[in-house]
């Protein structure tokens, strides 16, 4: 895997493909590969697709410092210029979709086109903090407890009830815990990008998704009203769209992609 380096971290990412650039950010917990790796062939045709591991996940080090959506753009606009000849897609799902959305505000001249699943303006929410406090007491506690109660908020019920329990412990057993898991949850619960979504000028779509109980889906209608221009999709699925409804999702994003 290349590697760039930002400030204390060395940032590890993934190029798949040829094209213009497709960067995927991913959200907490999961890495490139956890998160990406299953679709990334699915846009390897027409660009190539470039998957950072963001500090806190997967094969990128760093000093171990409180993570912030700043620190976390600077990573995307270096992988960027290591990466991609032009301007660049950039597609972000959950956490990854707020970074994605203050880099697109920070360096028009680097986003082509942006794509928001599952994000977040602020999390100045009662229910939001609620959520994420649990996380981090979770995963504080017990990793196990953490990653089943992760299953049963990302996937609907009927997904989930539809896995027999030696593909579920499968999945429980393959998720192990991110190196910087606390400071992505405590980064959850901090981040805010009100002030930054006018300020985004690429062509945008934002993706909510119906049922999702991690980020309800009205915090990604929020996300739209406040990008000028953009547009809205929503998919039924719970906040793990890209596993339960992977045919739909890629489906809306190589459209949107492709059609610019």
């Amino acid at each position: 895997m290349p590697t760039v380096t930002v400030a204390d971290a060395d940032v590890h990412f993934s190029l798949t493909g040829s094209g213009p650039g497709l960067i995927m950010l991913h959200g907490t917990q999961a890495g490139a590969e956890a998160s990406w790796g299953h679709v990334v062939g699915s846009f390897g045709d027409s660009r190539t697709v470039i998957t950072p591991d963001l500090s806190g996940s997967g094969r990128t080090t760093d000093g171990g410092a409180p993570l912030s959506v700043e620190g976390l753009t600077d990573q995307v606009v270096a992988v960027a210029r290591v990466a991609a000849p032009g301007p660049v897609d950039l597609v972000g799902a959950s956490l990854g979709a707020v970074v994605a959305a203050a880099t697109a505000a920070h360096h028009p001249e680097l986003i082509r086109s942006l794509v928001l699943i599952a994000g977040w303006a602020h999390g100045d929410d009662v229910r939001h903090r609620l959520n994420f406090g649990l996380w981090r007491d979770l995963a504080r506690a017990d990793f196990d407890l953490f990653s089943r109660f992760g299953m049963l908020q990302g996937f609907t019920p009927g997904y989930l009830s539809a896995l027999s329990d030696e593909g579920l412990n499968a999945v429980l057993a393959a998720n192990l815990p991110a190196p910087g898991l606390a400071r992505q949850i405590a980064l959850d619960l901090q981040a805010d990008i009100r002030e930054l979504l006018p300020k985004i000028s690429a062509r945008t779509l934002v993706i909510g998704l119906t049922r999702d109980q991690i980020v309800p889906v009205e915090r990604s209608r929020e996300l739209q009203a406040a990008i000028p221009g953009s547009t809205y999709a929503e998919v039924d699925s719970g906040h793990f769209a890209i596993f339960e409804k992977t045919a739909e999702m890629v489906g809306l994003i190589r459209s949107f992609l492709l059609t610019g």
